[in-house]
């Protein structure tokens, strides 16, 4: 059974740091096939897609993420990161990492994938 499972939320206050990972199992295919991202989403919000990696690691950012956050991936331990700098209020969400098994994920905007995680709380106060 394919499953995401995130880690490193927790709560920050603004212009910190946190580091999200997410560790995949149990996936039809290798991991290193698939297209992954992250997305968030906030109470009364819409869902936001935040970064993807395809499976040859080129990363895209959504408008305004670049330059603060860093999508990366280790498919030898079939994990998924998410580096948060110079965090603000307002990227305080649950976070979700998400898979797709077309390696080239398309817009970094995008927030539906067939697989997703539970999530995990990032809190940002000020």
């Amino acid at each position: 059974q394919e499953r995401l499972e995130e880690s490193g939320g927790g709560s920050v206050q603004a212009g910190g740091s946190l580091r999200l990972s997410c560790k995949a199992s149990g996936f039809r295919w290798p991991i290193n096939v698939y297209c992954m991202g992250w997305f968030r989403e906030a109470p009364g919000k819409k869902r936001e897609g935040v970064a993807t990696i395809d499976n040859d690691g080129s990363a895209r950012y959504a408008y305004g993420m670049e330059g603060r956050f860093a999508i990366s991936r280790d498919d030898a331990k079939n994990t998924l990161y998410l580096e948060m700098n110079r965090l603000k209020p307002e990227d305080s969400a649950i976070y979700y990492c998400a898979a797709d098994p077309y390696g080239y994920c398309g817009s970094p905007t995008r927030s539906e994938y067939p697989s997703r995680g539970q999530g995990t709380q990032v809190t940002v106060s000020s």
